[in-house]
């Protein structure tokens, strides 16, 4: 049985440029060795990318070696529910593609939360603009 996102409906894909999940499959999928938790689609935004590097998470730093672009704001990225929470404890939450999120992120973070930091991106921004 496939995943599903937090509204109940199938998970949606979260990003593939770059290439995102756990897995790296451009989904949230949790699998039972993703200890992390890597369930919450979120858009990069500079507050959280420098949030997230003060902390110890350096997402935006390029990591060859792992074949890791590093993120700029926009991008859209599987992110571990604590990190997002701890974001979100310090006011600097990025948003929430809540159709590409895990249903397991309600084991961290409540859906009214996710929810009041929704947003509706579509998944190829190529016609956007």
């Amino acid at each position: 049985m496939s995943e599903r996102n937090v509204l109940g409906g199938e998970l949606e894909p979260c990003g593939t440029d770059p290439v995102t999940g756990y897995f790296r499959d451009g989904t949230c999928t949790v699998g039972p060795r993703d200890v992390g938790l890597h369930a919450i689609c979120a858009v990069m935004t500079e507050e959280f990318l420098a949030h997230q590097k003060a902390v110890g998470n350096d997402l935006s730093t390029p990591r060859p070696e792992w074949s890791f672009p590093g993120l700029v704001p926009g991008d859209r990225w599987c992110v571990v529910a604590t990190r997002w929470l701890d974001a979100y404890a310090d006011g600097l939450a990025a948003p929430v593609v809540l159709a590409a999120t895990s249903e397991r992120a309600l084991d961290v973070v409540p859906l009214e939360v996710l929810r009041a930091h929704s947003v509706d991106v579509p998944p190829d921004l190529s016609g956007m603009g």
